[in-house]
């Protein structure tokens, strides 16, 4: 049922085509036949033309429907100047003042309303209630006949407004329908895009870091093996553990991807697994010291333990990289009334040593115009950092400390309830 109502939605003219046939085919005989005319050949062609005149036009009722009250109402006043007696066919007078009020703009509708009020005076005055020759006895039979087709005019438009008003309703509602599917749409590919994004940092994260103590760790086992073959199998060992390690982040990872609830709901990384990680770092060669200042006013979301997490592991990573041989690395976390601040530092060559040719170094606080670290070449780090703290209203900076080193620095606001 409703794809046939929406294919009589599409041919709007080809059914008013096939409707209008039907009553020229109705009205036609019925027209050419009255009683008012004679039997002369004349008067049946004029009866036939002015009745084809007036329902042709119903054709284009919902197309063109300006262009078809003009013609009728042309048509009609024609009629009515050439003293053609009325017939049949001008049901279309009605038919086109309902078609105006309901599909034409509103100027027609009221036009061809006042017209065919005009026109109901104009008829019966001339062929049912002469002013020149009838009594004023007759003139009430006169005033009920005006009243009568006045009385089918507003009908007509009535019922052509009603249609109107109830077209453009469901009209706004489609528009509304539609517009809202483009939202959901466009909060799909957000959401989507924000997901990759996730995904994206996540990866970055768990690589970067696993590749990079494993990278430390297979060159520096390469060369200290020959002095001492004994720190082969501890060094073995620590790429093992960090491979296995990598490897289960990795599968977390995708089972979210697969929507296994299982792998989920599994608990990420927080602030309470840096001493794990911790000892990975120092493991794989780089010392490493940790403090605490302060205590958490109230715990951070899961989240933000996450962010500042993952900030630890990228900061650490960094100086593995770039910070060279024979250095010391300082993790801080210090709670405050406001939030955590998290920093890491290092007292290696800094990013200035390896890109002296690249100018100053700005420092890297997460704006849309910021450098990103350059010791970090793809910038992926340090940006991956910022949107992850700029999720929770924080702050990072990043930039060489004067003397040598390098500081990463984010500050994590507590979540106002």
């Amino acid at each position: 049922m409703h794809s046939i109502y929406d294919w009589f939605r599409r041919h709007r003219f080809a059914v008013d085509f096939v409707l209008m046939a039907v009553l020229w085919l109705v009205a036609m005989p019925l027209s050419v036949m009255d009683g008012g005319y004679s039997n002369s050949t004349s008067d049946v062609v004029v009866a036939g033309i002015f009745a084809t005149a007036l329902i042709v036009p119903l054709a284009w009722r919902r197309t063109r429907t300006v262009m078809a009250g003009i013609i009728v109402a042309v048509v009609a006043i024609t009629q009515w100047a050439l003293h053609v007696q009325p017939m049949p066919a001008d049901i279309a007078v009605p038919l086109i003042v309902y078609a105006l009020a309901a599909f034409g703009p509103r100027w027609a509708s009221l036009g061809g309303l006042g017209l065919a009020m005009v026109g109901a005076v104009m008829l019966v005055t001339r062929y049912f209630y002469n002013l020149t020759s009838t009594s004023l006895a007759d003139l009430p039979y006169g005033a009920v006949l005006i009243l009568v087709v006045w009385v089918l005019v507003l009908f007509s438009w009535t019922a052509g407004d009603l249609t109107r008003t109830k077209r453009l309703r469901e009209q706004a509602l489609e528009d509304r329908a539609h517009r809202l599917e483009i939202e959901a749409q466009h909060e799909r590919e957000l959401a989507a895009s924000d997901e990759r994004a996730h995904i994206a940092r996540e990866m970055h994260d768990i690589v970067a870091h696993s590749l990079s103590v494993i990278i430390t760790q297979a060159d520096g086992a390469r060369y200290a093996a020959v002095a001492n073959p004994d720190i082969a199998p501890a060094t073995l060992a620590t790429i093992a553990e960090t491979g296995r390690s990598s490897l289960q982040e990795m599968r977390r990872l995708l089972g979210v991807l697969r929507g296994d609830a299982a792998a989920s709901m599994r608990p990420l990384p927080g602030l309470a697994d840096l001493d794990e990680l911790l000892l990975g770092i120092r493991a794989a060669g780089l010392p490493v010291a940790y403090e605490v200042k302060g205590e958490s006013r109230r715990p951070l979301p899961a989240g933000a333990e996450l962010t500042a997490y993952r900030m630890v592991q990228e900061g650490l990573t960094n100086v593995m990289k770039h910070a060279g041989p024979k250095v010391m690395a300082t993790v801080t976390l210090v709670w405050s009334a406001r939030g955590l601040d998290v920093s890491v530092t290092d007292d290696g060559r800094g990013a200035s040593a390896s890109f002296a040719d690249t100018g100053p170094i700005p420092v890297y606080d997460g704006g849309p115009s910021a450098v990103a670290d350059p010791r970090d070449c793809g910038g992926n780090g340090l940006r991956g950092m910022a949107e992850r703290v700029k999720l929770y209203d924080g702050t990072l900076t990043a930039g060489p400390v004067a003397g040598g080193g390098f500081a990463i620095t984010a500050f994590i606001p507590y979540t106002e309830t």
